[in-house]
């Protein structure tokens, strides 16, 4: 039977989900599938068993399992102890952007993962307390939704990753070079996220990349979670936000700054980012339902 693929909906531009110390029951497990998203379980209490990439792993409290984007996996709660577990997911690009030099791999845990087929890990005691503190810290941050949780969020993502990363791989952290995904993919994040208004076209992106675009299109989906085009949309979207509160230029003078090749397709693109359009964004209103 083929693997189900797990969507994802939200905001492209914040590519981070979280399910925070859900009870799990075996009739409401989603089959065999796989998503583009790194996931990261944390098991709080409860038994089962946790199918990953052809092995299967017991689950026990304080487990945390990382699951690289692209893995099949499937959980088993047990029906008389029922898992209780946080899970974690999120692009890759959302941790990679934080070290744009390369000097340090932020998903690392998850490539010695995927290299060792060792999903699970049984973390000691003074790990799991800062583990379950992070977990709790991000959920709270979504919850109250303050200004600048998501960079909050962000960052305590990136401070759970380095503890992961420490731990799994000590002799490797700060490594030059150990950034994850190609050198050029990594410049082409660089260039969009400086400059988005003049990213250019998926073809513009793979010549300068130096690889054909149905190349650089597969490997970008596979360490962002998003196509091209959609990546520099919310990229454009984020930098119009700004102009729109921050200057009184018109939305056309936005439009055009933002690299839109015409004001129809900014109103669009916008609508559907953060629904609502360009003009009641500017006047403080609120998405429509």
């Amino acid at each position: 039977m083929k693997p189900f693929r797990k969507p994802f909906f939200g905001d492209p531009s914040f590519p981070f989900e979280m399910v925070h110390r859900a009870t799990k029951y075996p009739q409401f497990e989603l089959p065999d599938h796989l998503h583009d998203r790194c996931e990261i379980v944390y098991v709080h209490s409860g038994r089962g068993t946790f199918f990953i990439d052809d092995t299967l792993y017991e689950k026990a409290p304080g487990d945390l399992f990382l699951i690289p984007g692209g893995t099949i996996h499937r959980a088993f709660p047990d029906a008389a102890d029922p898992i209780v577990s946080t899970a974690v997911f999120f692009a890759p690009a959302f941790a990679e952007a934080a070290v744009p030099d390369g000097s340090y791999a932020p998903l690392g845990c998850f490539e010695e993962a995927r290299r060792a087929r060792r999903c699970r890990l049984v973390p000691p005691e003074p790990l799991k307390a800062q583990i379950e503190a992070l977990l709790k810290e991000m959920h709270e941050e979504l919850t109250a939704a303050r200004p600048g949780y998501r960079e909050a969020v962000r960052l305590a993502l990136c401070r759970l990753l380095l503890l992961l990363n420490r731990h799994l791989l000590p002799e490797r952290d700060g490594a030059p070079g150990s950034g994850i995904g190609p050198a050029w993919l990594r410049e082409a994040l660089r260039t969009i996220d400086a400059k988005p208004e003049a990213a250019g076209s998926l073809s513009e992106l793979a010549a300068r990349a130096g690889v054909s675009a149905a190349h650089f299109a597969r490997v970008f989906k596979q360490h962002t979670g998003m196509n091209v085009t959609d990546f520099v949309n919310a990229k454009r979207i984020l930098m119009a936000k700004e102009l729109l509160r921050g200057t009184d230029s018109s939305v056309g003078a936005v439009a055009e700054r933002c690299g839109f090749d015409s004001l129809p397709h900014f109103h669009r693109v916008f609508k559907a980012l953060t629904g609502m359009t360009p003009g009641a964004f500017r006047r403080g209103g609120k998405p429509e339902s």
